[in-house]
């Protein structure tokens, strides 16, 4: 099983990102994908999940500038980032798995600049 993010970098206060992951090796539909990030010298934490049917969980924090979306018949699952802000500078890394965040991916890194 390999999870491959991409879309991270460098943005500026106030911009936009979109991440994207897709997951590999895995001869069934990947119910649960989701999105976490851990941000220097912090643990990790949740930023949003998506199950196969379409159900999400945000983390509380999250709500309002994140919104996770997947299409099932590519394994791939976005995370679309609005009004950045510095505190969002963080490596985000994508999991998968039957009911939680079984496979995990290398993440991708979000930096964002004043």
């Amino acid at each position: 099983v390999q999870l491959q993010a991409s879309g991270g970098g460098l943005v500026q206060v106030g911009g936009s990102r979109r991440l994207s992951c897709v997951a590999t090796g895995m001869g069934w539909n990947i119910n649960y994908l989701g999105w976490y990030r851990q941000a220097p010298g912090k643990q990790r934490e949740l930023v949003a999940s998506i199950t196969v049917a379409g159900e999400t969980t945000y983390s509380d924090s999250m709500k309002g500038r994140f919104t996770i979306s997947r299409d099932n018949a590519m394994n791939t699952v976005y995370l679309q980032i609005d009004s950045l802000r510095l505190e969002d500078t963080a490596v985000y890394y994508c999991s998968a798995g039957m009911t939680g965040p079984q496979y995990w991916g290398k993440g991708t890194q979000v930096t964002v600049s004043s």
